[in-house]
């Protein structure tokens, strides 16, 4: 088998598991609703046996919705959007994937002249990303306490701190990320040119 077809199928099991896990959400959702606007019985068959496997995936939803402040009986719409963001993040993570074993099985192929400009570029590339995930996880009131987020603002504080003294806020703004965003992205081209 080649590996453009083992690419396909990796990519489409992918994009079947995120639409099962968007089905099985929707369906908590769904039932959810309907109980709580009494069209379906709290102690029906079908509730209890959605309630049933859902409990452990909702449960640690609820509690993170409380500690936000809102209305736990909403969790399950909350569930619809972690799955909707999490299977486009996995989908994103599964095309990047694949295209970088492409890269690097054609750069073998080339006899790896391509190999450090490639591995250049996949620096810069993991630098912005973690830049974007800090702006996004900052919006959401999660900050460098969250153990995930220790990876990226290591990754971001070089940077993202020595800006700070210089580039002014706008307001309540703080323009630094995007300005960083910015630097590395035309570093980036211009470092890239420099091997072509």
């Amino acid at each position: 088998m080649t590996f453009p077809m083992v690419a396909a199928y990796v990519e489409l099991g992918a994009r079947v598991l995120v639409a099962g896990a968007f089905v099985l959400a929707g369906t908590v959702a769904l039932t959810h609703w309907a109980v709580r606007s009494r069209r379906l019985n709290a102690f029906s068959g079908w509730a209890r046996f959605v309630r049933g496997w859902s409990d452990p995936v909702i449960k640690p939803v609820e509690r993170r919705v409380v500690r936000a402040g809102a209305n736990p009986q909403d969790a399950p719409f909350w569930l619809i959007g972690l799955v909707i963001l999490g299977g486009l993040a996995l989908i994103a993570l599964v095309r990047w994937l694949i295209g970088f074993v492409a890269n690097i099985l054609y750069s073998a192929e080339s006899g790896g002249m391509f190999l450090l400009p490639m591995l250049v570029s996949y620096a810069f590339g993991l630098l912005m990303a973690a830049i974007l995930i800090r702006v996004i996880a900052s919006w959401f009131g999660i900050g460098r306490q969250n153990r995930l987020m220790r990876v990226v603002y290591a990754l971001t504080d070089w940077l993202i701190e020595p800006l700070q003294r210089i580039v002014p806020t706008l307001g309540p703004f703080d323009i630094t990320p995007i300005v960083a965003y910015l630097l590395l992205s035309v570093t980036r081209k211009l470092v890239l040119g420099a091997f072509f």
